[in-house]
Protein backbone atom coordinates (compact mmCIF):
# COMPACT_ATOMS: atom_id res chain seq x y z
CA UNK A 1 0.00 0.00 0.00
CA UNK A 2 1.25 3.51 -0.78
CA UNK A 3 0.35 6.93 0.48
CA UNK A 4 1.33 10.58 -0.21
CA UNK A 5 1.39 12.76 2.42
CA UNK A 6 1.89 16.38 1.32
CA UNK A 7 2.91 18.88 3.80
CA UNK A 8 3.92 22.37 4.70
CA UNK A 9 7.62 24.25 4.07
CA UNK A 10 7.89 26.04 7.40
CA UNK A 11 9.03 23.96 10.12
CA UNK A 12 6.14 24.69 12.63
CA UNK A 13 3.01 23.90 10.34
CA UNK A 14 5.15 20.48 9.08
CA UNK A 15 5.23 19.80 12.95
CA UNK A 16 1.63 20.41 13.66
CA UNK A 17 1.07 17.90 10.53
CA UNK A 18 2.95 15.06 12.19
CA UNK A 19 -0.56 14.49 14.48
CA UNK A 20 -2.50 13.38 11.50
CA UNK A 21 0.67 11.44 9.90
CA UNK A 22 0.89 9.33 13.22
CA UNK A 23 -3.19 8.41 12.73
CA UNK A 24 -2.18 7.75 8.88
CA UNK A 25 0.62 5.91 9.97
CA UNK A 26 -1.20 3.41 12.72
CA UNK A 27 -4.43 3.47 10.58
CA UNK A 28 -2.48 2.21 7.71
CA UNK A 29 0.54 -0.56 8.94
CA UNK A 30 2.70 -1.44 7.02
CA UNK A 31 1.54 1.40 4.34
CA UNK A 32 5.21 2.78 2.29
CA UNK A 33 4.85 6.26 2.84
CA UNK A 34 5.70 9.29 0.43
CA UNK A 35 6.22 12.52 2.20
CA UNK A 36 6.56 15.76 -0.08
CA UNK A 37 7.49 18.59 2.28
CA UNK A 38 9.91 21.76 2.16
CA UNK A 39 13.21 21.99 1.81
CA UNK A 40 13.90 23.59 5.64
CA UNK A 41 10.88 21.29 7.21
CA UNK A 42 11.88 17.75 5.31
CA UNK A 43 14.48 16.49 7.88
CA UNK A 44 11.74 16.32 10.50
CA UNK A 45 10.49 13.08 8.68
CA UNK A 46 13.87 11.25 7.89
CA UNK A 47 12.68 8.58 10.55
CA UNK A 48 9.03 8.28 10.45
CA UNK A 49 7.61 4.61 10.40
CA UNK A 50 7.58 2.66 6.77
CA UNK A 51 8.95 5.70 4.91
CA UNK A 52 9.62 4.90 1.24
CA UNK A 53 10.75 8.71 0.38
CA UNK A 54 11.36 11.97 1.62
CA UNK A 55 10.73 14.40 -1.91
CA UNK A 56 11.91 18.01 -1.70
CA UNK A 57 9.05 20.58 -2.74
CA UNK A 58 11.40 23.44 -3.42
CA UNK A 59 9.81 26.38 -4.18
CA UNK A 60 10.30 27.55 -8.30
CA UNK A 61 8.44 30.60 -10.07
CA UNK A 62 5.37 30.16 -11.91
CA UNK A 63 4.52 26.95 -9.44
CA UNK A 64 6.52 24.45 -11.31
CA UNK A 65 7.57 22.79 -7.99
CA UNK A 66 3.92 21.83 -8.22
CA UNK A 67 5.14 20.34 -12.09
CA UNK A 68 7.95 18.61 -10.76
CA UNK A 69 6.17 16.97 -7.98
CA UNK A 70 3.06 15.70 -10.09
CA UNK A 71 5.92 14.15 -12.57
CA UNK A 72 7.10 11.67 -9.66
CA UNK A 73 3.67 11.09 -8.26
CA UNK A 74 2.61 10.45 -11.39
CA UNK A 75 4.23 6.94 -11.77
CA UNK A 76 1.96 5.28 -9.57
CA UNK A 77 -1.45 4.66 -8.13
CA UNK A 78 -1.98 5.81 -4.27
CA UNK A 79 -4.03 3.93 -1.99
CA UNK A 80 -4.58 7.34 -0.41
CA UNK A 81 -3.20 11.33 -0.68
CA UNK A 82 -2.91 13.74 2.36
CA UNK A 83 -2.53 17.10 0.46
CA UNK A 84 -2.53 19.38 3.48
CA UNK A 85 -1.56 22.36 1.14
CA UNK A 86 -4.70 22.09 -0.94
CA UNK A 87 -3.01 21.92 -4.15
CA UNK A 88 -4.53 20.22 -7.22
CA UNK A 89 -2.33 17.73 -7.18
CA UNK A 90 -4.41 14.90 -5.54
CA UNK A 91 -7.12 15.01 -8.30
CA UNK A 92 -4.83 14.48 -10.63
CA UNK A 93 -2.82 11.48 -10.04
CA UNK A 94 -4.37 8.45 -9.89
CA UNK A 95 -5.66 7.50 -5.44
CA UNK A 96 -8.67 5.06 -4.28
CA UNK A 97 -8.77 8.40 -1.01
CA UNK A 98 -7.75 11.80 -1.26
CA UNK A 99 -7.84 14.12 2.00
CA UNK A 100 -7.38 17.65 0.70
CA UNK A 101 -7.17 20.68 3.31
CA UNK A 102 -9.24 23.57 2.67
CA UNK A 103 -8.36 26.98 3.75
CA UNK A 104 -9.29 27.01 7.47
CA UNK A 105 -10.07 29.72 10.16
CA UNK A 106 -7.36 31.86 11.30
CA UNK A 107 -9.25 31.95 14.61
CA UNK A 108 -8.95 27.97 15.06
CA UNK A 109 -6.14 26.46 16.17
CA UNK A 110 -4.42 24.30 13.05
CA UNK A 111 -4.20 20.86 14.78
CA UNK A 112 -8.04 20.98 15.10
CA UNK A 113 -8.26 21.66 11.45
CA UNK A 114 -5.98 19.00 10.20
CA UNK A 115 -8.00 16.61 12.91
CA UNK A 116 -11.30 17.28 11.03
CA UNK A 117 -9.70 16.18 7.54
CA UNK A 118 -10.16 12.65 8.79
CA UNK A 119 -13.08 13.77 11.56
CA UNK A 120 -11.07 13.18 14.53
CA UNK A 121 -11.88 14.60 18.03
CA UNK A 122 -10.10 15.25 19.73
CA UNK A 123 -7.01 15.81 16.91
CA UNK A 124 -3.87 13.96 17.17
CA UNK A 125 -1.29 15.49 19.09
CA UNK A 126 1.92 15.93 16.92
CA UNK A 127 4.64 13.37 17.39
CA UNK A 128 8.40 13.38 15.99
CA UNK A 129 10.16 10.24 15.38
CA UNK A 130 14.06 10.24 15.75
CA UNK A 131 16.68 7.56 14.86
CA UNK A 132 19.10 6.26 17.25
CA UNK A 133 21.82 8.33 15.66
CA UNK A 134 19.34 11.46 16.99
CA UNK A 135 19.39 10.31 20.66
CA UNK A 136 22.93 9.43 21.01
CA UNK A 137 24.09 12.66 19.78
CA UNK A 138 21.56 14.48 22.12
CA UNK A 139 23.33 12.15 24.75
CA UNK A 140 26.53 13.71 23.82
CA UNK A 141 25.47 17.52 23.68
CA UNK A 142 23.55 17.47 27.27
CA UNK A 143 25.71 15.55 29.79
CA UNK A 144 24.83 14.27 33.07
CA UNK A 145 23.66 16.55 35.47
CA UNK A 146 21.32 19.34 36.62
CA UNK A 147 17.73 19.24 34.79
CA UNK A 148 18.09 21.62 31.74
CA UNK A 149 15.92 24.36 31.01
CA UNK A 150 15.79 25.02 27.58
CA UNK A 151 15.34 28.47 25.55
CA UNK A 152 14.82 29.17 22.06
CA UNK A 153 15.62 33.05 21.45
CA UNK A 154 15.07 33.91 18.09
CA UNK A 155 12.61 33.63 15.25
CA UNK A 156 12.48 33.46 11.47
CA UNK A 157 11.28 37.37 11.64
CA UNK A 158 12.70 40.04 14.43
CA UNK A 159 8.65 40.99 15.57
CA UNK A 160 8.38 38.07 16.92
CA UNK A 161 11.22 38.14 18.82
CA UNK A 162 11.86 38.68 22.41
CA UNK A 163 14.44 40.28 23.20
CA UNK A 164 17.43 38.61 24.55
CA UNK A 165 18.21 40.21 27.34
CA UNK A 166 14.78 39.60 28.68
CA UNK A 167 15.22 35.76 27.66
CA UNK A 168 18.32 36.02 29.87
CA UNK A 169 16.38 37.83 32.94
CA UNK A 170 13.81 35.19 32.68
CA UNK A 171 16.15 32.74 32.99
CA UNK A 172 17.90 34.03 35.71
CA UNK A 173 14.92 33.85 38.00
CA UNK A 174 13.44 30.58 36.58
CA UNK A 175 17.11 28.66 38.00
CA UNK A 176 17.80 31.46 41.01
CA UNK A 177 16.87 28.98 44.62
CA UNK A 178 13.75 30.15 44.82
CA UNK A 179 12.72 29.35 41.40
CA UNK A 180 11.04 26.57 40.10
CA UNK A 181 14.39 24.96 38.44
CA UNK A 182 16.78 26.08 41.32
CA UNK A 183 20.33 25.12 39.75
CA UNK A 184 19.48 23.93 36.55
CA UNK A 185 21.36 24.73 33.75
CA UNK A 186 19.94 26.85 30.64
CA UNK A 187 20.80 25.29 27.24
CA UNK A 188 20.06 27.51 24.45
CA UNK A 189 19.01 26.24 20.62
CA UNK A 190 19.24 28.25 17.67
CA UNK A 191 20.20 27.73 14.32
CA UNK A 192 23.98 29.11 12.95
CA UNK A 193 23.26 32.21 11.27
CA UNK A 194 20.79 33.28 14.67
CA UNK A 195 23.75 33.23 17.01
CA UNK A 196 24.07 37.57 16.92
CA UNK A 197 20.22 37.43 18.67
CA UNK A 198 21.13 34.59 20.87
CA UNK A 199 24.64 36.19 22.12
CA UNK A 200 23.11 38.67 24.74
CA UNK A 201 21.29 35.40 26.71
CA UNK A 202 24.43 33.23 26.06
CA UNK A 203 26.77 36.15 27.74
CA UNK A 204 24.36 36.47 30.76
CA UNK A 205 24.20 33.33 32.40
CA UNK A 206 27.26 32.06 34.15
CA UNK A 207 29.49 30.29 32.29
CA UNK A 208 28.88 26.73 34.62
CA UNK A 209 25.30 26.80 33.57
CA UNK A 210 24.93 27.25 29.93
CA UNK A 211 25.04 24.83 27.19
CA UNK A 212 25.45 26.60 24.17
CA UNK A 213 23.88 24.44 21.42
CA UNK A 214 23.51 27.49 18.75
CA UNK A 215 24.05 25.40 15.46
CA UNK A 216 24.96 22.59 17.02
CA UNK A 217 21.62 20.05 16.56
CA UNK A 218 19.75 19.33 13.09
CA UNK A 219 16.13 19.12 13.60
CA UNK A 220 15.35 15.80 14.83
CA UNK A 221 18.49 16.12 17.47
CA UNK A 222 17.24 19.12 18.45
CA UNK A 223 13.86 16.92 19.32
CA UNK A 224 15.84 14.67 21.07
CA UNK A 225 17.85 17.24 23.13
CA UNK A 226 14.10 18.82 23.99
CA UNK A 227 13.44 15.61 25.12
CA UNK A 228 15.78 15.49 27.69
CA UNK A 229 14.82 18.78 28.74
CA UNK A 230 12.59 19.73 32.11
CA UNK A 231 11.27 22.87 30.50
CA UNK A 232 11.07 25.08 27.22
CA UNK A 233 10.83 28.51 26.95
CA UNK A 234 10.89 30.55 23.00
CA UNK A 235 9.24 32.40 20.60
CA UNK A 236 6.72 31.19 18.32
CA UNK A 237 8.51 28.97 15.89
CA UNK A 238 9.50 25.87 14.62
CA UNK A 239 11.36 24.78 17.41
CA UNK A 240 9.03 25.95 20.05
CA UNK A 241 6.04 23.74 18.14
CA UNK A 242 9.21 20.58 18.27
CA UNK A 243 9.55 21.58 22.12
CA UNK A 244 5.99 20.46 22.35
CA UNK A 245 5.49 17.53 20.29
CA UNK A 246 8.28 15.96 22.37
CA UNK A 247 6.56 16.25 25.23
CA UNK A 248 9.07 18.79 27.46
CA UNK A 249 6.52 21.65 29.00
CA UNK A 250 6.52 24.40 26.90
CA UNK A 251 5.50 27.65 27.34
CA UNK A 252 5.30 29.92 24.12
CA UNK A 253 5.89 34.02 24.27
CA UNK A 254 3.19 35.35 21.36
CA UNK A 255 2.89 38.99 19.86
CA UNK A 256 2.32 39.63 15.99
CA UNK A 257 1.01 36.49 15.42
CA UNK A 258 -1.87 34.26 16.04
CA UNK A 259 -2.13 32.58 19.42
CA UNK A 260 -5.36 31.27 18.53
CA UNK A 261 -3.92 29.27 15.64
CA UNK A 262 -0.25 28.67 16.14
CA UNK A 263 -0.43 27.98 19.96
CA UNK A 264 2.12 25.15 20.99
CA UNK A 265 -0.18 22.07 21.46
CA UNK A 266 -0.40 19.56 24.28
CA UNK A 267 -0.99 18.95 27.62
CA UNK A 268 1.90 20.70 28.53
CA UNK A 269 1.63 23.96 27.11
CA UNK A 270 0.81 27.22 27.55
CA UNK A 271 1.16 30.27 25.77
CA UNK A 272 1.47 34.02 27.09
CA UNK A 273 0.83 36.95 24.80
CA UNK A 274 1.73 40.92 24.52
CA UNK A 275 -0.67 43.40 26.05
CA UNK A 276 -0.63 44.95 23.25
CA UNK A 277 -2.67 43.21 20.37
CA UNK A 278 -1.72 42.52 16.86
CA UNK A 279 -3.88 44.37 15.42
CA UNK A 280 -2.17 47.71 17.59
CA UNK A 281 0.97 46.26 16.28
CA UNK A 282 0.93 46.23 12.33
CA UNK A 283 0.85 50.17 11.44
CA UNK A 284 1.56 52.18 8.18
CA UNK A 285 5.13 51.37 7.07
CA UNK A 286 5.68 48.01 8.91
CA UNK A 287 7.90 46.29 7.01
CA UNK A 288 8.66 42.45 8.53
CA UNK A 289 12.40 43.02 7.13
CA UNK A 290 12.98 45.70 8.85
CA UNK A 291 10.44 46.40 11.73
CA UNK A 292 12.43 45.86 15.21
CA UNK A 293 10.64 43.86 17.85
CA UNK A 294 6.82 44.23 18.35
CA UNK A 295 7.20 42.27 21.89
CA UNK A 296 8.01 44.99 24.17
CA UNK A 297 4.68 44.99 25.65
CA UNK A 298 5.09 41.30 26.68
CA UNK A 299 7.40 41.80 30.21
CA UNK A 300 9.62 39.62 31.91
CA UNK A 301 7.19 39.78 34.98
CA UNK A 302 4.26 38.38 32.61
CA UNK A 303 6.33 35.51 30.86
CA UNK A 304 7.94 34.51 34.74
CA UNK A 305 4.10 34.60 36.10
CA UNK A 306 3.20 31.93 33.16
CA UNK A 307 6.18 29.91 33.49
CA UNK A 308 5.76 29.06 37.09
CA UNK A 309 2.26 28.50 36.34
CA UNK A 310 2.82 26.22 33.73
CA UNK A 311 5.46 24.29 35.99
CA UNK A 312 3.02 24.49 38.85
CA UNK A 313 0.05 22.70 36.75
CA UNK A 314 2.98 20.16 35.38
CA UNK A 315 4.08 19.25 38.65
CA UNK A 316 0.04 19.21 40.16
CA UNK A 317 -0.53 16.49 37.45
CA UNK A 318 2.48 14.29 38.13
CA UNK A 319 1.77 13.99 41.59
Amino acid sequence: MHILFVTATRIGDAVLSTGLLSHVVERFPGARLTIAAGPVAAPLFEAVPGLAEVLVLRKRRWGLHWLALYRRAAARRWELVVDLRGSALAWLVRAGERRVMAKGDPREHRVRQLGRLFSLDPPPSPVLWTAPRHERAADALLPPGPPVLAIGPAANWRGKQWRAERFGELARRLIAPDGPLPGARVAVLAAAHERPQAEPLLSSIPTGRIIDLVGNTDLLTAAAVLRRCAFFIGNDTGLMHIAAATGTPTLGLFGPSPVEHYAPWGACTAAVRTELPPSAMFTPGFDHRTTDTLMDSLSVDMAETAARQLWSRVASAAA
